[in-house]
């Protein structure tokens, strides 16, 4: 038991080199920082958000993990176990283009109906706010509108909620070519190639994953 938990048999490596971009040596080691972390062999929603809290402790990043989690938790079980945990950090981190593309897609469509809605595509981009945003909180002399000025940080704080509506809604808009509120995988890509911003948006979720503050076996669950 103790020897599985700490090693991958050589079936599982066999098949995850055949599934993803690492090496056998890489694996291994992904996987020893995973059980050291997860002896259950499974990571859970509360302790993947709490990876992303050691990242923004000032902020809020229930929402966002929560979303990121989705995407890597394929089967539905409400958990993540190795497999699912590695697939989804080898396609984010080395994947080919439309292997990222895909993922990101898988991401904003949130209901998993097959399209992004501009309501799906403001979620994630204001989760991801709301996961950084706390860092430019308004002193209490500024938390209004009345007591702010246009130099304060609560104009600031206003301005960029302002931007992100407007720069999702004209992202959307030039993304949507037939015009009927929702975007295929295919409007998708072709709308990223203009304009890479939105899936930049979604790899905030590998440079945490892969940071070199989270290597495996350093991640405090």
């Amino acid at each position: 038991m103790g020897k599985s938990q700490s090693k991958l048999t050589p079936e599982e490596l066999a098949n995850l080199q055949k599934n993803t971009y690492f090496d056998k040596k890489e694996l291994q080691q992904w996987y020893k920082g995973f059980r050291k972390d997860c002896p259950s062999g499974h990571l859970n929603k509360e302790e993947f958000s709490h990876i992303y809290k050691q990242f923004f402790p000032f902020g809020d990043p229930g929402d966002f993990a929560d979303y990121v989690f989705s995407v890597f938790d394929r089967d539905k079980s409400g958990t993540i176990d190795f497999t699912e945990f590695i697939c989804a950090l080898s396609v984010t981190s080395r994947g080919r283009l439309e292997e990222k593309l895909q993922w990101a897609f898988q991401l904003y469509d949130i209901d998993k109906d097959g399209t992004i809605t501009y309501d799906e595509m403001l979620q994630i981009v204001q989760s991801i706010y709301k996961m950084t945003g706390e860092m430019v909180k308004p002193a209490p002399d500024e938390d209004t509108p009345e007591k702010a000025g246009p130099t304060s940080l609560t104009f600031l704080f206003q301005w960029l909620i302002f931007s992100t509506y407007q720069r999702v809604d004209k992202i959307f808009r030039n993304m949507d070519r037939d015009k009927d509120a929702k975007l295929t995988f295919d409007e998708f890509v072709e709308g990223s190639k203009q304009d890479p911003t939105i899936v930049q948006v979604s790899n905030v979720s590998v440079f945490i994953l892969n940071s070199t503050d989270v290597r495996p076996g350093a991640i405090t669950l």
